[in-house]
């Protein structure tokens, strides 16, 4: 297929351009900066950006969406239903026909949603509305180098011998690895059944928050930090100490802690039917994920 992907030099997108190189898709990358864009061997790059109302798309058979606004600040939300709205007016000129987009796991509840998760959900529902069907994928934590939540939960895990946390730390989710993700992104395009439908994908282990932290730990640091949970720490708060203890903004921090008195666990399995992926476990996936760490650094240095 000839595929478009938007958010190509962000943390999903870097990681899915070259795997639908490698199943032999024509891809065509978005970005508002094409010469800053390393372009894998094959891939056209076009200049677009998705919050400017005159965009206009090439002429593609599926699209990805992959774009969210957390670094906004406080007008996120205003600024992922603008940038949906106009993705979707210029998929609709363009003709194309389907559209897939990979959002946030989460009940449907959205007086208990936080609002990263409702801004999440507002999007799919704003693709969901046009001519292209749509393949919304569902997810939590995705495990990665390059993943703001795990870059909160690996720094956390490998400064702090001790942690006074909030409530949140005993609350369910189902990370999943990168490449699953991008196995599953890449997957339903090869399956006509996935078009029109939403779907939640996680990797095989569920654990609390605090058990992400104390296995995290132990790969970075070889032991378990201290965790006190303490019920007065609001998200803004918690979102302040992230920014104090962390390099990720607080900004960013503070949708991420919000959404993460959420449950986020899988409870709809059909996609698992339709699309086959060897699940990584949640150790292998933190390894991986460290490792990726350490060579992106040596690249950086031998440079």
């Amino acid at each position: 297929m000839r595929v478009l992907v938007t958010g190509a030099t962000g943390f999903i997108g870097s990681n899915l351009v070259p795997a639908l190189v490698e199943q032999d898709h024509e891809v065509v990358a978005l970005t508002r900066d094409p010469d800053s864009y390393d372009a894998p061997e094959g891939v056209e790059v076009v200049e677009g950006d998705v919050l400017d109302s005159d965009l206009t798309l090439p002429s593609v058979d599926a699209a990805y969406y992959l774009i969210h606004s957390m670094e906004a600040g406080e007008d996120f939300r205003e600024r992922d239903r603008n940038a949906a709205r106009n993705f979707l007016k210029a998929a609709d000129e363009a003709g194309i026909e389907r559209l897939v987009y990979l959002g946030g796991l989460g009940g449907d509840d959205d007086e208990t949603l936080s609002d990263h998760l409702k801004s999440r959900r507002e999007v799919e529902h704003i693709l969901g509305s046009g001519d292209a069907q749509l393949t919304a994928l569902r997810a939590a934590i995705v495990i990665g180098d390059g993943s703001a939540s795990f870059q909160i939960i690996r720094q956390l895990a490998g400064r702090l011998p001790v942690m006074v946390t909030p409530e949140w730390v005993r609350t369910d989710c189902q990370p999943i690895y990168v490449d699953d993700v991008v196995a599953y992104l890449v997957g339903v395009l090869d399956v006509p059944e996935t078009a029109g439908g939403t779907y939640e994908i996680g990797g095989p282990d569920v654990l609390t928050y605090q058990q992400i932290l104390l296995t995290t730990a132990r790969h970075v640091r070889g032991r378990e930090p201290l965790i006190i949970p303490v019920p007065i720490l609001s998200p803004s708060l918690s979102a302040r100490w992230l920014g104090l203890v962390t390099d990720v903004p607080t900004s960013v921090a503070k949708p991420l802690v919000d959404g993460l008195r959420n449950r986020v666990v899988v409870d709809d399995h059909r996609i698992e039917e339709l699309v086959d992926v060897d699940l990584t476990p949640f150790e292998e996936s933190v390894q991986r994920a460290l490792d990726e760490e350490k060579a992106a650094w040596k690249r950086v240095v031998e440079a």
